[in-house]
């Protein structure tokens, strides 16, 4: 017995409800439309945005995200809705309000539903089947992202460059890079980025934290891409290799980025003074001497420097540390000391165009610390230099 609210809605939702079972029949009666034959099997499929549902219920009241007036309004982003109950689902993305929590890692969401996919992680569940390949996934939202690596379907396109998407969050990521929005911001230093997670990797600097350790030797990292590269060498796994040198890598990215220094290209260019540089994190570098900032400080002495590297060497000045040591006669330093070998080798790569005389440091050092003993050879060398 249909009451009449039931009545309504069914008038409503008759000219969007589709029965997708419809083997071995040409037509399917009213009351068939309402009824399953397999279990897990998509009954019902909206007309106007392709969304499938097992149940009648459910599809009934998602129709009414299409056909129902949306009165309730967020008074934060002004964002309406249906219903008040997805008001209040929808309010606590504002509230940061996680109610749901996870009763085996204590991780907090804000809707149930979402608490539910999560539970999947800890017990393996996956009850989506891909019908093509036969892979199991947690989520219907990771089946419909699965399938299209089958279809090659890119729906979401950008309207600037026209770079198609599987997913509209990988295009509304996508987008930052025209518009240069960085609209997730460091509490901590005060650094912008482009993405959550890249985030999330950057406050492991200032936390220490490295999630991601090696079941073999026990090392931790702070990526799960370094750990990626760090296993490899435990099982051996093949790597990269470049067609002109010969040299090995880990990473297609890694090739990428040194085919360049074959090639010559320079595809990152300066905005103000326009150098060019083979890698972005080269690029990044030299825009400090423009801008002069010094984003890493020494906690000990306050002391700011441009590069982390010189930020590292200099922390061993406070620490007495000095991990470089000479095979020879056993003398430690914070640098690796390749000029200090030369005492022992007696090696003097740079020589004197015009008299001939070798030295074993850059001339230029070289006329530092010894010009006052012997000022007019050394001038004379110092203008008559070559490598």
């Amino acid at each position: 017995k249909c009451s009449l609210k039931h009545l309504v809605l069914k008038q409503e939702t008759d000219d969007i409800l589709v029965n997708k079972q419809q083997k071995g029949t040409t037509e399917t009666s009213e009351k068939e439309t309402h009824k399953k034959t397999q279990p897990n099997q998509n009954l019902y499929s909206c007309k106007i945005c392709d969304k499938t549902f097992s149940r009648n219920n459910s599809f009934i009241i998602h129709v009414r995200t299409h056909t129902a007036k949306k009165s309730f309004t967020c008074s934060t982003c002004g964002k309406d809705h249906p219903y008040k109950s997805r008001l209040i689902d929808h309010m606590r993305i504002h509230t940061d309000e996680k109610p749901f929590t996870c009763a085996t890692c204590g991780k907090g969401f804000h809707q149930i539903g979402t608490l539910n996919r999560h539970m999947r992680t800890h017990s393996g569940e996956k009850p989506y089947t891909c019908t093509t390949c036969g892979k199991g996934l947690a989520s219907k939202s990771q089946l419909l992202y699965h399938m299209t690596t089958h279809t090659g379907e890119r729906p979401f396109s950008c309207g600037t460059c026209g770079k198609g998407f599987r997913r509209k969050s990988d295009l509304t990521c996508h987008i930052r890079i025209h518009t240069g929005e960085k609209p997730y911001s460091c509490g901590t230093c005060g650094k912008n980025f482009t993405y959550k997670k890249s985030l999330t990797v950057h406050m492991r600097v200032h936390t220490g934290e490295k999630p991601f350790s090696c079941g073999t030797c026990g090392k931790c990292f702070n990526h799960k891409k370094t750990l990626t590269a760090h296993v490899r060498f435990h099982t051996g796994e093949k790597v990269i290799s470049c067609g002109i040198c010969g040299k090995d890598y880990l990473f297609k990215s890694q090739l990428v980025d040194h085919m360049r220094t074959h090639t010559g290209e320079k595809p990152f260019s300066c905005g103000t003074c326009g150098k060019s540089f083979p890698y972005k994190k080269s690029l990044n570098t030299h825009m400090i001497t423009h801008t002069g900032e010094k984003p890493f400080s020494c906690e000990i002495c306050g002391k700011r420097l441009t590069r982390k590297k010189s930020l590292t060497a200099h922390m061993m000045i406070h620490t007495e540390e000095k991990p470089f040591s000479c095979g020879t006669c056993g003398k430690s330093f914070i640098h690796k000391k390749i000029i200090h070998m030369r005492t022992h080798t007696g090696e003097k790569p740079f020589s004197c165009a015009t008299c001939g005389k070798c030295f074993h440091i850059y001339p230029l050092s070289y006329i530092e610390l010894s010009v006052l003993f012997a000022p007019i050879t050394l001038l004379f060398c110092m203008f008559h230099v070559s490598n």
